[in-house]
């Protein structure tokens, strides 16, 4: 396909970046630290966290690390929610040599051990929330040393102490857990205070992160992403931004929400690493599903940019809370991770006065593939043009491309693509075709402009009498009726068509039927897009950044009468 979409790219933003500013992050994060060190990196719990102290932070616990034996290329794990720890490891890791693992703080055992084992962890660092969670595998897993952080342990006195006390005594947030040998975050950092690690020479074809996916569509696996790809990424992003950030007043430091987890690759490189490129003060949140503390957290504060994803764009646009945040600063808010519905695109611009500018992602891409102009004014409905350095391509099951309006999988090829799955070549050559193209798995199209829309996932495809159903379209149309908060649809058994459609429903009017929802989509949708079973739930099961599972939909389906 011809880039069709640099016709259309906002003025400013260049069709290619020079991707290789950086030889890896870790010039990148020293060149930041320098270059800003007297301004505020992090915002936590009403406290500020500048540049110089991050920098001298990291410094000692790369001292710590390479005290311990870490060789570059060891694996760093990572289990915590967005605590000022988490940027100071991050550092700490790459300045040593090591390789960043994010880990999920709310997996359960298994999927905890599932992961340490598959990376090979040497080193974990855990808050303590959740260290009750490894005590249960921690006989069955390769880690050596683990680091033991809490909520307030970086807040300095007396405020620290009283931030602790109240997580574990008040509010009753950290189970008992028994880790013998286990060391404390701080005690890592006053062992190499004031001390300089030794150098490692780091390139940009050495591993960075492995980013494991989601495991919603199957078993988890980590996707190896390489300096370059990270950097690439977060200098493709900055130009894609630029339109936006040309409306921050001159000299004020841009200010972003982080309320998507650092561990997720979206946060971790869109707020963390784009972060540190520009010099911005990211606001840390460290529980996104606690709206009041959301709110507190934000108001008072001017920001510029808010990443986020749908659920939480639409969860806080409901709230009665909302208006004690002054919005008017607001210049980007990118939805990405899923879907944004136009019921909370439509509310949001209502509400902010900035529409909700989405795009499209996944780990294996360091995320970002494509994106709305961030000088858009208004919800397109579509995940919008690939950014520079990026090629796009719509493939049909033979790998062949598709032509105009057809929908097929999307391909991308780009610096920004991972270099494969940890230690599983068969499940690389699965996604990555022998030029380099990498298959996503999603399936879209795309318009005349060269804008794309994702019509869904292959596996979450509904096929009804030979006829494509796609989820997405179901739940954008059902959200827009009055009456529903959210859905999620998903495909069961049929004797008859082969697959039918079922819909799960969160009400926002106690008082909606099946019959009210049955007549809305007579009106919206045609015979074999409607659902068949209809099923009404106090809520959806999502991960933790916000996803619906439909696998869990499915797992026990009802099967149509």
């Amino acid at each position: 396909m011809n880039k069709i979409w640099l016709k259309h790219y906002p003025a400013g933003v260049p069709a290619e970046v020079n991707v290789a500013q950086y030889g890896s992050l870790v010039a990148l994060i020293d060149e930041s630290f320098s270059r800003n060190a007297d301004r505020p990196a992090y915002r936590y719990l009403d406290r500020d966290f500048s540049y110089r102290q991050v920098d001298e932070l990291s410094r000692a616990f790369a001292v710590w690390l390479q005290a311990q034996g870490l060789q570059p290329g060891d694996r760093v794990a990572l289990m915590m929610p967005n605590v000022p720890q988490y940027p100071v490891a991050v550092a700490g890791v790459l300045r040593a040599g090591g390789v960043v693992v994010n880990v999920n703080p709310l997996y359960t055992p298994r999927e905890l051990e599932h992961q340490l084992k598959d990376c090979g962890a040497r080193i974990l660092v855990i808050l303590e929330n959740f260290a009750h969670t490894l005590q249960q595998v921690r006989k069955a897993v390769p880690v050596k040393h683990v680091v033991l952080a809490s909520m307030g342990e970086l807040m300095g006195f007396p405020k620290g102490l009283i931030v602790d006390f109240v997580v574990r005594k008040v509010k009753k947030l950290v189970p008992a857990f028994e880790l013998p040998g286990a060391v404390r975050f701080k005690d890592t950092l006053a062992e190499g205070r004031g001390k300089t690690p030794k150098p490692v020479s780091t390139g940009p074809d050495d591993v960075a992160v492995l980013q494991y996916t989601g495991g919603t569509t199957g078993v988890s696996k980590g996707a190896v992403l390489l300096h370059r790809n990270l950097v690439a990424n977060l200098l493709q992003s900055e130009a894609w931004y630029q339109p936006a950030l040309h409306k921050v007043p001159a000299g004020e430091q841009i200010v972003q929400v982080c309320a998507l987890p650092l561990y997720h690759i979206f946060a971790f490189n869109v707020n963390m690493m784009l972060g540190l490129r520009v010099g911005a003060c990211n606001i840390l949140i460290p529980n996104p599903r606690d709206l009041p503390a959301v709110f507190k957290a934000l108001a008072g504060r001017r920001f510029h940019t808010f990443p986020a994803v749908n659920t939480l764009f639409h969860a806080m646009a409901n709230h009665p809370d909302f208006g004690s945040v002054d919005w008017s600063h607001l210049k980007i808010s990118a939805g990405g991770g899923m879907a944004v519905q136009q019921a909370t695109a439509k509310l949001w611009l209502e509400k902010t006065g900035c529409p909700i500018c989405e795009g499209y992602g996944l780990s294996e891409t360091s995320p970002v593939v494509a994106a709305n102009p961030t000088d858009t004014t208004a919800y397109s409905g579509t995940i919008g043009l690939p950014i520079p350095n990026t090629d796009v391509r719509l493939l049909d099951d033979n790998g062949a491309e598709v032509g105009p309006g057809l929908a097929g999988e999307i391909a991308v090829k780009g610096p920004q693509v991972m270099a494969g799955y940890w230690q599983r070549p068969d499940e690389t050559a699965k996604v990555m075709t022998a030029d380099g193209w990498f298959r996503t798995g999603d399936i879209g199209m795309v318009d005349e402009r060269g804008y794309f829309r994702i019509v869904d996932r292959k596996k979450d495809m509904i096929l009804v009498s030979g006829f494509n159903v796609y989820p997405n379209e179901i739940e954008d149309v059902l959200t827009q009726m009055p009456g529903v908060l959210e859905c999620a649809a998903v495909g069961v058994a049929d004797a008859r068509t082969g697959e039918a459609v079922k819909v799960v429903i969160v009400r926002k009017d106690p008082s909606l039927t099946e019959a009210d929802v049955r007549a809305y989509c007579e009106q919206n949708l045609t015979g074999y897009k409607r659902p068949r079973l209809i099923e009404f739930r106090p809520d959806l099961p999502k991960t933790p950044v916000g996803k619906v599972l439909r696998r869990e939909l499915r797992d026990k389906p009802a099967v149509a009468p």
